[in-house]
């Protein structure tokens, strides 16, 4: 990855998925990947959103839900790139 490339890792709550780890490179989805949870679901998801911008990929993902669970692996991927933005402002490390 380029220099100019972030990578995030985040600790998931709730969900199957354990971890996911983003790449993003001038706020647009590089890479994700993600470790534990629904292997062809999570496969459509990095795939519909490598390229897209960060903002849109919140937008589109932040509250989804999983059956009777409070939140799923998308809006888990959504609280990560969340905390990202956070980071960015605050000048916290990715």
């Amino acid at each position: 990855m380029s220099e100019d490339t972030k990578v995030i890792q985040y600790q998931t709550q709730g969900t199957c998925c354990q971890m996911i780890q983003v790449a993003v490179k001038d706020g647009k989805i590089s890479d994700v990947e993600f470790l534990g949870g629904c292997n062809g679901n999570l496969k459509g998801i990095k795939n519909l959103i490598i390229g897209m911008d960060v903002d849109e990929v919140i937008k589109r993902l932040q509250g989804l839900t999983c059956g009777a669970k409070p939140t799923s692996c998308p809006d888990q991927l959504a609280k990560c790139l969340i905390q990202y933005k956070n980071n960015l402002k605050t000048g916290l490390p990715a």
